[in-house]
This record gives C-alpha cells, sequence and structure tokens, in this order.
C-alpha cells in the first residue's frame, strides 16, 4: 500500500481547528430513548422539526456495502461540488498551492480553485481525450496538492486509461482525485477498489446520474478514513438535510430499478450513436461510457440554433479545448430520442 499523510499535507489553519460538536454526539441511543433540550429548535413534532442527523448513519450503512467500503470511508456532500470543494479548503492554502487539471474537462475544477484563490494548472488532455501522464506529471511542483481525473470524462464520455491514472497514484505524493459522477454508465469498474493499495486516493461520485436524484444535491466522496476525518471537521455539521437523507435511503431500497434505467440508458446511447454516424452533417461521434454523446458538427452554432427552435436544449461545447465545432448531447427517453433522430434525419 502506498502510505500517505494527510496531516502533512493539510493546511495548517484546518490542523489547528477545533471542529464544531453538537451536544448530542456525545449520548449514544435512538431518537425515541432521548429528550432533546440542546439545540433549540421547535419541540412540537412536525417530522422535521429536529436537525437531520449530521453522520448520516443510517444513509451511510446502506452505500458502505454496496460501494464495497466502510462508512468511516465516506463523506456526504451538498452536491459532488461541496465535496470537490472541501478538498481545496482542507489542503490549498489560498494564493500559493496549486492543484492540476487536465482541459477539456468539469469546469467546476477551475471554478473552485479560483473561489480558493488557489491557482489552477492545466495540462491539456491529448487530441484524442486520452491522458498525457508523463506530462502531467512533469508540471507537478512543490506547490502542487491535487489532481483532478474525470473518468468517464466530460465532456468527452470517454474513460481516462486506467494505466494513466496509476500511472499518477505511483509517482505523485499528493492527492489523486478520480471523478467518478458517471462510471455507472460505464463496464469498467470504479477506483474504489483501488483504495486498500493507495492512500492518497480519493473518489467522487453522485446521485445525480444514475440515480436520477439531481434535484436532492447529494456527492459522495470514498477515501481512506484518515482523509475523510480531516474533512470533516471542516463540513458544515449538517450539510445533508433530512428530506435529502430520506430520499436517497428510498432510491437505494430499489436498486433493481436503477439498474433497468442504467441499461436501458446505455442501449439508447448505442442506438443514438448508430443514427448519428448516419447524418451527413455529422462529421464524427466520440466514443462514450456516461449518458451523453459528444458529436462534431458541421456548423455547431447553426445545428445548436435549430435544436434550440424546435426546443431541446443541448450543450454547445465548441469552446472548449480539442472541441471545435461540437454538441454534447444528454441521452433522453427512448420517446425523446425517437423525436430527436427523426427532426436530425429531416434537417
Amino acid at each position: 500500500m502506498k502510505k500517505f499523510n494527510p496531516n502533512t499535507w493539510a493546511r495548517p489553519s484546518v490542523l489547528q481547528l477545533k471542529p464544531y460538536s453538537s451536544a448530542r454526539d456525545e449520548f449514544e441511543g435512538t431518537p425515541d430513548s432521548l429528550v432533546f433540550l440542546d439545540a433549540n429548535e421547535n419541540p412540537f413534532p412536525t417530522d422535521y422539526n429536529r436537525y437531520p442527523d449530521p453522520h448520516q448513519k443510517h444513509l451511510k450503512s446502506i452505500i458502505a456495502p454496496l460501494k464495497g467500503v466502510t462508512t468511516d470511508q465516506i463523506l456526504l456532500g451538498n452536491g459532488s461540488d461541496e465535496v470537490l470543494d472541501l478538498l481545496f479548503r482542507a489542503f490549498c492554502v489560498p494564493g500559493k498551492d496549486q492543484v492540476i487539471t487536465m482541459p477539456p474537462t468539469y469546469g467546476m475544477y477551475q471554478v473552485l480553485a479560483q473561489i480558493n484563490e488557489v491557482a489552477c494548472i492545466e495540462v491539456p488532455l491529448r487530441s484524442d481525450f486520452s491522458m498525457n501522464a508523463p506530462a502531467v506529471v512533469a508540471a507537478v511542483t512543490p506547490q502542487t496538492k491535487m489532481i483532478f481525473v474525470c473518468s468517464p470524462n466530460n465532456p468527452s464520455g470517454q474513460l481516462i486509461e486506467p494505466e494513466s491514472v496509476e500511472f499518477l497514484l505511483q509517482s505523485f505524493e499528493g492527492i489523486v482525485v478520480v471523478d467518478e459522477a458517471y462510471i455507472d454508465f460505464s463496464n469498467s469498474p470504479s477506483w474504489i477498489a483501488a483504495l486498500g493499495r493507495y492512500e492518497n486516493l480519493v473518489i467522487c461520485q453522485t446521485f445525480s446520474k444514475a440515480y436520477g436524484l439531481a434535484g436532492i444535491r447529494l456527492g459522495m466522496l470514498f477515501a481512506h478514513s484518515s482523509m475523510i476525518d480531516l474533512l470533516k471537521k471542516i463540513k458544515p455539521p449538517y450539510n445533508i438535510n433530512s428530506l435529502t437523507q430520506e430520499v436517497a435511503v428510498q432510491r437505494l431500497q430499489n436498486t433493481d430499478q436503477v439498474a433497468r434505467e442504467v441499461a436501458l440508458i446505455c442501449s439508447e446511447r448505442d442506438r443514438l450513436k448508430t443514427v448519428l454516424k448516419s447524418l451527413p452533417w455529422v462529421k464524427e461521434v466520440f466514443h462514450s461510457e456516461a449518458n451523453f454523446l459528444l458529436i462534431r458538427v458541421d456548423d455547431a452554432a447553426k445545428r445548436y440554433r435549430q435544436l434550440q427552435d424546435q426546443g431541446a436544449v443541448v450543450r454547445n461545447r465548441s469552446g472548449q479545448m480539442h472541441c471545435s465545432e461540437t454538441l454534447r448531447i444528454t441521452i433522453g427517453t427512448p420517446q425523446e430520442n425517437k423525436w430527436l433522430t427523426a427532426w436530425m434525419k429531416n434537417c
């Protein structure tokens, strides 16, 4: 196992911080066995008059066996953006430290770096959207705290080759963050299985894509327990509200339905890809292991406007590196995809 001590990489102010604690952390027992007179809540039952469980114990107990981890390897956030932001705040000193990203990729890494006043060093993917791992390692400086890998990547939809991620984990002494928002749509295994080999590995996943719960804003971070302990020091105490926890538990109790939906999305993705390849104005359809397709067209601005006029909202990704004249299309329902392909064939 590659050892990693998060305390040696953390911001000194975080190490000195005394986290907020609730009086309820000092008591054992079920809510029904306790009289709560500590948090200045309204005592009359409305189903939600009490603060939510700050540790999300029940929800984590369901997630853990599904993901093959222990509950102390899980941190939950208000969407993946919160857990990503916590990483910046825990490890990066504003105005001093750096992170590395590989464009084109998820734009929030850059945004969070700017918010936290952290330099973002860009090492572009190759034109085929593969990682230039030696170039990434060569860009590392003493101030580099984290490297972000989005796999499957957004906007390409392609999986970042495992040997390149392994090279980073072996070569870089800092934190490697693998963002797996779309991993459920891929046939490749999650990097969660490698947590036992690399203590500097962090994996982010989400309830927004495969689980169909974008509206509840729930992100997951998986890491070594010592990393989780450090991040818990700075997370808001009640960041996951009771409604979110309840809806997530309900969805996790119906994983067969989730699996059926994922399988249908993947099937529709392959069918849509075949249709798109037959259209004369579609120049290239990139391989995707996500729930969307990136396509290169003859005139992205024109096709975007045409789709907009039809009431279809897609993303024009032409402004991103290696993505000239491209549109990103999310896989819809079979009915939506049938309508889309019918329109495209007549366009």
